[in-house]
């Protein structure tokens, strides 16, 4: 351990404070690990260890802030461009509209604990307008307990973690291989996951023209909108549409006639939500419910091409 030590005694608060940003950045570095082993380093009388603290917290606050400035401007773009990187972008969205309408900004306090959350909270917290001062304050908070958290693990843990390392070092490109195993069959394990929720949201879709035929032909199809409440609060939903998490499923079932069309739309990738919500109402007899092709993002487009096609029809006389 005498050259790591070297190492993290002269770059230590440079290595900790960019690899910290980096990942905080979106980057798959694991930075909890350096963390540690700066706690460790502390006790052993190699690192500084407020030096450190700061250079961590200060490095989780530039990488927050970046987003949250992102998500202020681009709005839920730059929501859906996060969630199609995700390992899991079926349930990105939903998951993490899902906390963060629970909790709010208050969320970004134990954010960085959560895998997944923690890259998708800041941006949508400035899509959702939480003010600067707020999200600073819990932005730091959160850094705070995070970092204090790896490095007080390798403070309590520091006789272990030199074993550790010692091992590490003796094995060479042996240990190389066997992180990299590992690190490939967690990504096959969520593509496993991935794959199984799509299969599980095989149902047959209802395109938008379908739809535009439906409405056209007096069918009054029931659309219903399957997002969570801080998605309809950053996005307008389909005009007309009933929330289906503003009433009892069981309840707004036994009102509807089963042979009515029943169209179901969401804005996560995949229509998951819209299929999970369509099945449901499939399960109790509904058999015209499908979830609408595309989500909203369809309803969206169709709408913008219409307002082109009316805008460059001449005008009769």
């Amino acid at each position: 351990m005498a050259s790591l030590s070297h190492l993290i005694h002269t770059y230590g608060v440079l290595i900790v404070f960019g690899i910290v940003l980096v990942e905080q950045l979106g980057l798959p570095i694991p930075a909890f690990p350096i963390l540690i082993i700066a706690g460790a380093m502390a006790v052993d009388g190699g690192a500084n260890w407020p030096v450190f603290l700061a250079a961590a917290v200060v490095a989780c606050l530039i990488s927050d802030f970046f987003w949250f400035r992102a998500g202020r401007y681009y709005g839920r773009r730059i929501l859906r461009l996060m969630c199609k990187i995700s390992l899991s972008p079926d349930s990105c969205v939903s998951q993490t509209e899902d906390n963060f309408g629970r909790w709010g900004a208050k969320s970004l306090i134990v954010a960085k604990f959560i895998p997944g959350f923690s890259s998708i909270v800041s941006p949508l917290a400035g899509a959702t307008g939480t003010r600067t001062h707020h999200f600073l304050a819990f932005s730091a908070i959160g850094g705070l307990l995070w970092s204090s958290v790896g490095m007080g693990i390798g403070a309590w843990f520091h006789d272990s973690i030199d074993d550790v390392l010692a091992w590490l070092h003796a094995m060479g490109s042996t240990a190389v291989m066997v992180v990299g195993t590992l690190l490939a069959l967690f990504v096959l394990l969520k593509y496993i996951e991935r794959k199984r929720n799509l299969g599980a949201a095989k149902v047959p879709r209802v395109t938008m023209d379908e739809l535009k035929v439906l409405l056209d032909s007096g069918h009054d199809p029931l659309i219903i909108d399957a997002r969570g409440v801080t998605a309809r609060q950053l996005e307008e939903g389909i005009p007309g549409a009933l929330v289906y998490g503003d009433t009892v499923p069981e309840r707004l079932m036994a009102t509807l006639d089963k042979d009515r069309h029943i169209v179901v739309y969401c804005s996560c990738p995949n229509d998951v939500t819209a299929a999970q919500v369509a099945k449901e109402f499939a399960k109790n007899g509904f058999q015209r419910a499908r979830p609408l092709h595309g989500g909203l993002d369809a309803w969206n487009a169709h709408c913008a091409d219409a307002e082109v096609d009316a805008k460059l029809t001449p005008k009769a006389g």
